[in-house]
């Protein structure tokens, strides 16, 4: 068996791999999907912490949660799709914006947007 120096850099009639991956694409919409899916389940558990610990969060910054874990939802699963990605960058902004309702909404929207800006460099890194 050869070594991994030995191997063939290419198979013919393919593209070199810059990752190593064998499909470098569903590795990137994995990442950037469950990254979503993760932001919608924590949001929508965020809801009653933040009303038990004083949080003055209204019908109206309940519906705001929801609908932002809706469209998380949404987004992760429209990963395929090219505007997916932009969408989700707008979503980690209209997070960061709900901290006007509760403070700790702006918390979530700095972890998560970090965490979005991480999965968007690597997804750079992958696909070039």
């Amino acid at each position: 068996m050869p070594s991994p120096e030995e191997a063939p850099a290419e198979v013919e009639g393919d593209e070199p791999r810059r990752s190593g991956l064998r499909n470098p694409e569903a590795a990137v919409r994995g990442l950037g999907a469950g990254t979503l899916a993760l932001e919608a389940i924590v949001l929508l558990l965020a809801i009653q912490p933040i009303r038990i610990m004083g949080g003055d969060l209204s019908g109206w910054g309940i519906g705001v949660v929801v609908a932002l874990a809706v469209v998380a939802a949404l987004v992760a699963g429209s990963m395929r799709r090219r505007w997916a990605w932009p969408a989700g960058t707008g979503l980690q902004v209209l997070l960061l914006a709900s901290g006007l309702l509760h403070w700790s909404l702006a918390a979530l929207g700095l972890i998560f947007g970090l965490t979005w800006a991480y999965a968007t460099s690597v997804r750079r890194k992958i696909l070039g």
